[in-house]
């Protein structure tokens, strides 16, 4: 199995670039960006097909931006991975023995819920 998804039109191999699903109740069809996974009620489809889409009279499609360049990380990408990096670099402090690890501003707890006191 091919790890690129194709488009969904029949006898057409190119790779998918958009999704298409529709709203039946508002008669509308949605183009965007290629989902994260295949649905079994949505359309994969190419940019040829994906340009070419048309609806039955009636219906309004409603397309959304589909980004085709590559995705490159932005500086908050590479920050926020930087920062994860350090926080598992510090060490981590142990507890002592019979401590219980009660945050200051815990005032109560159920479960895994914690209130907690305002910070003002």
């Amino acid at each position: 199995m091919s790890p690129v998804r194709r488009c969904s039109r029949t006898a057409c191999g190119r790779p998918a670039v958009a999704t298409l699903t529709y709203v039946y109740a508002d008669s509308t069809a949605v183009l965007g960006p290629l989902a994260t996974y295949a649905e079994p009620h949505c359309y994969d489809l190419c940019s040829e097909h994906s340009e070419r889409l048309t609806a039955p009279r009636g219906w309004e499609v409603v397309r959304l931006a589909v980004d085709t360049g590559p995705v490159r990380p932005s500086g908050d990408d590479l920050e926020a991975l930087a920062n994860a990096v350090r926080e598992a670099a510090r060490p981590q402090e142990r507890p002592r023995a019979g401590a219980r690890d009660i945050d200051p501003l815990e005032v109560a707890r159920r479960g895994h819920l914690r209130v907690l006191r305002s910070p003002e």
